[in-house]
């Protein structure tokens, strides 16, 4: 022991995190009870907080494991059935499934994985939980655990690249997926993950746990948008998750926000506009995720047309199964547990040497990032431009194969920041009244629906 300037007396250890925000921290050892304070650099002390002791103290390590993230320092996982999940094949393949697919075309930061966002998002639930109940509110410990479950796989059914690839591979939504998983999953830890499967599909009698989950202000959503500005750089993702979370409550078993969370709402709904038209749907991204999927489009095509192209096992059995779901999802689950980037990145560089042009031109300009043309307004492209594509690519193409046009795209992309009606944000009044946020705010964010037009074509 030994006494600090003030006369406090100290325990002779220190923790194994020297500095903490800036603090250098004295800890106590296993099976000391008593709450040490904290020695500063600056010649007085200050009681070690019990947030931090929770944290850092012996037992919790014992208990927890912790990573260190980028955007929220420490985050600790309870050991037990979560970090059992979490060191599972299946999750641990979210490693290898890039959160924003083709966006480091453009902020060569983006190379974060699905993995980080989920424990991202698992850190957010466990702040939520811990300042609802700190307001009364009701969650047992198997809510708790199940709604940290919930989260934590929430995208787990996420297939290569993302959002890319959805419904090119296989014909469901990754959310179809993940149920598929969790159900697996579920056999697999003899029904522990009951609760949580039954919160994730919004039918467990405390409807707040699902808000959380899958909402118009859910944790998923917290983390994308600060994750996902951090990595790209894009200052204007970022948002106060910090005070939303601690402005959250829970009225009549509806997840609502204090009124005087209102702003902090408001530039979270403005953050994620901003991110849909800056990163998300970028027109240089948005032409690598058509070329991406018109070659896999054309490989699928090609293969089953009988012509043996793939070169992996895991696509090839993904590619048999039947596009009119006559066989039921989990019968791939196998397959598509272990497909990821990598499968899709090796089966390119494969395809360099294909004997087909178009996978072969597809592949190389992916590759190499020769990317096409885009043309992403709020009108249509006008009629000259169509044709001066087709002209300009039946010219250089149509010799080399006869479906040159499908190297023509077109389309349109939508984007609402908020949904009124059905599944509102809800505001907190002083007086106790609850109200829809679309009744409590004048911004024309609540109603400003975007749609674009897009044209890709080679260059």
């Amino acid at each position: 022991m030994f006494k600090g300037e003030d006369g406090v007396k100290f325990q002779d250890f220190t923790c194994p995190f020297p500095d903490l925000n800036g603090f250098s921290v004295v800890g106590r050892p296993p099976r000391v009870k008593s709450v040490l304070p904290m020695r500063t650099g600056w010649g007085f002390t200050l009681p070690l907080p019990k947030r931090v002791q929770n944290q850092f103290s012996y037992a919790t390590m014992a208990a927890h494991k912790i990573f260190n993230d980028p955007v929220y320092g420490f985050i600790t996982i309870p050991r037990g059935i979560i970090m059992d999940l979490v060191a599972h094949p299946w999750f641990q393949r979210l490693r290898r499934i890039r959160q924003l697919g083709m966006t480091d075309f453009v902020y060569p930061g983006a190379l974060h994985t699905r993995f980080q966002h989920a424990l991202g998002a698992l850190h957010l639930m466990q702040s939520t939980i811990d300042v609802l109940r700190s307001k009364g509110v009701e969650i047992s410990d198997e809510e708790s655990e199940a709604v940290q479950i919930a989260i934590l796989l929430h995208d787990i059914g996420h297939g290569p690249f993302s959002h890319v690839l959805e419904h090119t591979l296989l014909p469901y939504h990754h959310e179809v997926l993940s149920q598929a998983i969790m159900a697996e999953l579920n056999r697999q830890f003899d029904g522990r993950l009951a609760m949580a499967m039954a919160i994730f599909a919004n039918t467990y009698p405390k409807p707040f746990l699902h808000q959380l989950v899958s909402g118009q202000l859910d944790m998923d959503r917290m983390d994308y948008l600060n994750r996902d500005s951090f990595f790209t750089g894009v200052h204007e993702g970022v948002i106060g998750y910090d005070r939303i979370v601690k402005m959250l409550h829970v009225v009549d078993g509806r997840l609502v926000v204090e009124e005087k969370g209102v702003y902090s709402i408001e530039k979270f709904l403005i953050a994620r506009r901003l991110m849909y038209w800056q990163v998300y749907l970028h027109k240089t991204v948005l032409a690598a995720e058509q070329m991406l999927i018109l070659l896999l489009s054309r490989l699928a095509r090609l293969y089953r047309e009988g012509t043996r192209i793939p070169h992996s096992a895991t696509l090839r059995a993904i590619l048999d199964f039947p596009r009119d779901k006559s066989e039921p999802v989990r019968s791939i689950l196998d397959a598509y547990a272990r497909l990821d980037d990598i499968d899709i990145i090796h089966e390119m560089k494969e395809m360099r040497q294909s004997s087909d042009f178009l996978l072969r031109f597809l592949s190389s300009a992916l590759l190499d990032r020769q990317l096409f043309k885009v043309y992403l307004d709020r009108t249509p492209p006008p009629e000259s431009l169509l044709e001066e594509a087709r002209e300009a690519t039946r010219a250089r193409f149509a010799d080399q194969t006869p479906d040159w046009a499908s190297l023509i795209m077109t389309g349109e992309e939508e984007s609402r920041a908020y949904l009124e009606g059905k599944d509102e944000i809800l505001i907190l009044k002083k007086s106790g009244r609850v109200v829809p946020y679309s009744d409590e705010t004048d911004s024309p964010i609540r109603e400003r629906i975007t749609k674009k037009f897009y044209l890709i074509y080679p260059r």
